[in-house]
């Protein structure tokens, strides 16, 4: 190697290093302090791409997430509303059968009929007071269900059906102004309440099938989500246990740089010892 006074070629060489090394301990500070390998797009370009596309999706999953879960919640109020309605029903089958005794005497009929009306009455109340977040599945407001979002991209959609169980509907057939003033007024009312209470049942069945629907769709997408977050995880996620030991290692790389640079610096310094005399 010329020894010069104007070009010190094992200082640059040295100073290269260092720089080197410094860049090095730039980029694994960023990874510990992000938990990060690749944070941005001059990180690892593809992968960046890669990753945001994921990120994408999960961001819209969580959407679809989100629409699931006020269907599930829709649901699940139209049911506990529906078992209710249920319940009544059968209570008010009770009432009718007792109102056909043609030996009761009109103060019991009179009772009797008090009491179903009471029944009916409370099942318009809850009829009104089945909704969610203004969606009511059985009171007739929706005809054709609701549809919710499926998946990230908004092309599917899943439906909760509407079962319309309004008072002289096609589900509870007993008239609003039914009456048990008469055993023969009774009987009517009371084959109608069989009919109309095997037709909720059946409602609820339908109900019940599409809401396990709604949270079977609304388990695949927290799933699905999962994987992609771990799928982002493995494409960007440093290695921390590795980055440690890294930067430990660079450290002392460093240390040895300026060490270097600083011996490769000393070495004009020889050419003053060829001159002397």
């Amino acid at each position: 190697m010329t020894l010069s006074v104007h070009t010190n070629t094992s200082a640059m060489i040295a100073l290269q290093n260092l720089n080197k090394t410094n860049t090095d301990m730039v980029e694994v500070q960023n990874r510990i302090n992000t938990g990060l390998k690749v944070s941005g797009a001059k990180d690892d370009s593809s992968v960046f791409a890669v990753a945001q596309g994921m990120r994408s999706d999960i961001g819209a999953l969580g959407s679809v997430r989100s629409s699931l879960d006020r269907a599930v919640s829709i649901g699940d109020v139209a049911i506990a509303a529906g078992e209710s309605i249920s319940d009544l029903l059968i209570q008010m089958r009770e009432k009718a059968t007792a109102a056909m005794d043609p030996s009761i005497d009109t103060f019991s009929r009179q009772a009797f009929d008090g009491d179903f009306k009471a029944l009916l009455e409370q099942v318009e109340v809850i009829l009104d007071n089945a909704e969610f977040d203004g969606a009511n599945l059985l009171n007739g407001s929706l005809t054709n269900g609701i549809a919710f979002l499926a998946d990230a991209n908004a092309t599917r959609t899943v439906t909760l059906g509407a079962q319309d169980m309004s008072i002289s509907g096609s589900v509870i057939t007993i008239a609003s102004n039914a009456s048990l003033g008469t055993a023969t007024l009774a009987g009517q009312v009371q084959s109608a309440i069989k009919i109309s209470l095997d037709n909720v049942n059946q409602a609820l069945a339908d109900l019940g099938s599409d809401l396990k629907k709604m949270e079977a769709h609304r388990t695949f997408v927290g799933k699905l989500t999962d994987s992609l977050t771990e799928g982002v995880g493995n494409l960007v996620d440093a290695d921390m246990a590795k980055e440690s030991a890294r930067l430990q290692a660079l450290q002392v790389k460093q240390q040895l740089g300026v060490q270097a640079l600083s011996i490769a610096n000393t070495e004009p310094q020889i050419i003053l010892s060829l001159f002397n005399g």
